[in-house]
């Protein structure tokens, strides 16, 4: 495989592989938002399988399996020199039998970003997100933290997921918001009205997520997986992944399939550089939980779409 292209990461300085690791799936189960169980050897073998190839960021996040992730992480960056860039979130601690609470409180934040570092095993993250922009009236609060935060050296660089126009506005008036993450791919793609075109016009730096439909666009998605999937997997109760929305997703699959066979390439690479050819995205989170499913998607870092490719993705042609 050729050298994987990289991007400028907006106006942080860091040059990012068009392609970054995402942690959520390897923190597990046994929560809301959990995967099922995972195998953490599989997991730490895809991580530097990933790296090997040119990965050089990986994403994660407290609340992913509330720390599991981010152990697991912190594991496989043990053998890694020079390691990836390393980026969290927090905003989403721990509650009652492991529900997930809200909270962008200045001391909660400091919290969840010290374990964090402890975890991972670092003085230092490269990035560190404020999660989601709930609840609403503590923005101002926790982005104030954030940038305490890259003062005292524990953050090189701060930023944030899921905001709106609006919220990244109120955040730029306290500090400057050096990136944003929000959600984007074929099935969902509200973030290219405005988000995206405000973060290019500002010098956001932008990492999308679930630029495959959490494996919806994958091309190994089928009825039947998505019936056997765990009950502890989020997709089962999702309606992106339910009827009618499902028959829409798979027949977008069969022509993203006609467009990676003329590139000799996966579908899922297929729908990750959807989202790359977009200008305002400098890379796409992908999660990998085995080392077979790397290759066939981190090939989209370097595969460019031409216009009858995007004509026949969207049944144009």
């Amino acid at each position: 495989m050729s050298p994987l292209r990289t991007n400028p990461f907006g106006g942080t300085g860091l040059e990012i592989s068009r392609v970054g690791l995402g942690a959520w799936a390897i923190g597990g189960g046994g929560y809301e938002w959990g995967w099922g169980s995972q195998d953490d050897e599989n997991s730490i073998a895809a991580i530097h399988h990933a790296v090997k190839l040119g990965v050089n960021w990986i994403d994660t996040a407290a609340q992913y399996g509330f720390g599991h992730s981010e152990e697991v992480v912190g594991r496989a960056l043990a053998g890694l020199d020079p390691r990836p860039y390393v980026f969290t979130k927090g905003g989403q601690p721990e509650g009652p039998d492991r529900t997930t609470l809200q909270s962008l409180k200045r001391d909660s934040l400091r919290r969840e970003l010290e374990g964090s570092l402890s975890r991972l095993g670092l003085d230092a993250v490269d990035l560190c997100q404020i999660h989601w922009p709930v609840p609403d009236e503590e923005i101002e609060e926790g982005w104030a933290a954030l940038a305490e935060l890259k003062q005292e050296g524990l953050a090189r660089h701060i930023g944030v997921s899921n905001f709106s126009v609006e919220q990244l506005g109120r955040a730029q008036a306290i500090a400057p918001v050096e990136t944003l993450q929000p959600p984007y791919s074929l099935i969902n793609r509200e973030a290219g009205d405005e988000i995206l075109p405000f973060a290019e016009r500002e010098g956001i730096g932008v990492i999308v997520y679930s630029p495959m439909g959490s494996g919806l666009l994958s091309g190994t998605m089928t009825r039947e997986r998505i019936e056997n999937l765990p009950d502890d997997d989020w997709r089962k109760r999702s309606p992106s992944f339910q009827e009618p929305q499902l028959s829409e997703h798979l027949s977008l699959v069969e022509r993203l399939r006609t467009v990676a066979g003329g590139h000799d390439t996966s579908v899922g690479a297929v729908a990750v550089a959807w989202t790359l050819a977009n200008p305002a995205v400098d890379g796409a989170i992908v999660g990998f939980r085995r080392p077979e499913q790397v290759d066939p998607i981190v090939a989209a870092a370097n595969l460019d779409l031409d216009e009858h490719d995007l004509a026949t993705i969207e049944g144009n042609t």
